[in-house]
């Protein structure tokens, strides 16, 4: 019984570090294409809309879509990208920033929502240091309790 209590917040924490890690790797991408000068027009291919949660819990909707441009090379990369503005549609042309390389990075987030970005950034990785500490914390106490107790 006692290892279900700490089984639970490691699990909880490491779900959370791979957040932090997702969310970390996603605001790098997008650093990285908009550092390198480089931009392109692409066309917007594809838009839909993504639903999580449902039951008990609130459902969260986030709109994805699918741009595909040409680099100065030639080569067409086509990439995903969720989160863009919902005023983007099917057919439109928009300006893209990316990153050459053996694996194209590219984002149609506008630079001038470069520091919003960012903001976001640091308010999901607070938020996820917060549910961190708490299972860690958790677990100590836990660990103090039950060492007390003689468990």
């Amino acid at each position: 019984m006692i290892a279900f209590l700490y089984v639970v917040p490691a699990l909880i924490m490491s779900a959370a570090l791979f957040g932090a890690y997702r969310v970390v790797r996603r605001f790098r991408r997008a650093g990285r294409a908009w550092r390198s000068g480089l931009t392109a027009e692409a066309e917007c291919l594809r838009v839909y809309g993504m639903a999580r949660g449902g039951g008990d819990s609130m459902v969260h909707t986030s709109l994805r879509h699918v741009y595909e441009f040409r680099t100065r090379e030639g080569r067409v990369v086509r990439f995903e990208e969720e989160g863009g503005p919902g005023t983007t549609l099917e057919g439109d042309i928009v300006t893209v920033h990316y990153a050459d390389g053996p694996e194209v990075v590219a984002t149609a987030i506008p630079r001038q929502r470069r520091s919003g970005y960012g903001l976001a950034t640091a308010m999901a990785l607070s938020f996820i240091g917060v549910i961190v500490l708490f299972c860690a914390g958790f677990m100590v106490t836990l660990a103090v309790f039950t060492s007390a107790l003689h468990i």
